[in-house]
């Protein structure tokens, strides 16, 4: 599994398990010693996004991060000066919430292709289960399965993302038959990996080097391998 080689990020499955303070101080890592580390927080939707926002703030503040900023993409216009604010921070965060509304309004806002070369410049991004999700190739795994998806309810056909690493993301990952079956059917159709977090875990990306934390589990070719 690959990412690009200069690519740093850090991906959750979700969930508020204690387990997520090893993500997160795994982010803080990737900036390094600075003594002012600034954060840039984008929701799926303005609805309800100042809560999860403000909540954001409290969560990463006790891992050295002391300039918060909120970017909502799927509003009428967006002041170019908050997305100067948001490029030139040390991370962006892409929250958890419907991947279909989420990439829809990332593309029409024009973020996506700008989140894409602030990755590929070296910028640290952050991504929140569907956030997470955005990181890989295309957003179709989430929707599927039909048992356990998003709906697509804007009507999204290009699934296309941000492609910045070459595996699949599946969170909230649960062990049980169905969901295996179906994993492992989808991973022999497309031909790619996936890999499933379960809630409290995810992984870092640091260049070439991968640090699993927590359960997952790789979906590959129709086999399933614990990481």
């Amino acid at each position: 599994m690959l990412a690009r080689s200069n690519m740093r990020a850090v991906i959750y499955s979700g969930g508020r398990l204690k387990a997520n303070h090893r993500l997160h101080q795994a982010l803080s890592d990737l900036v390094g010693p600075k003594p002012r580390k600034s954060f840039t927080y984008i929701p799926f939707m303005s609805e309800e996004s100042e809560y999860y926002y403000r909540r954001s703030v409290r969560r990463y503040r006790p891992f050295g991060f002391t300039d918060f900023h909120c970017l909502r993409v799927d509003q009428p216009t967006i002041p170019e000066a908050d997305i100067q604010k948001a490029i030139n921070s040390d991370v962006i965060y892409l929250a958890g919430g419907n991947t279909f509304y989420f990439l829809k309004h990332l593309r029409k806002s024009g973020m996506l292709s700008l989140l894409k070369q602030y990755a590929q410049a070296g910028g640290i991004l952050a991504g929140l289960s569907a956030g997470g999700i955005l990181m890989t190739p295309n957003i179709e795994l989430a929707g599927y399965p039909s048992f356990d998806c998003d709906e697509n309810e804007v009507g999204l056909k290009r699934l296309g993302s941000l492609g910045l690493v070459d595996f699949e993301f599946f969170p909230h990952y649960r062990n049980y038959s169905r969901l295996n079956g179906a994993l492992k059917r989808y991973s022999t159709r497309t031909g790619r990996p996936i890999v499933a977090s379960e809630d409290g875990g995810g992984l870092v990306i640091n260049g070439d080097q991968k640090t699993f934390v927590g359960r997952n589990i790789l979906f590959i070719n129709g086999q399933q391998l614990k990481l």
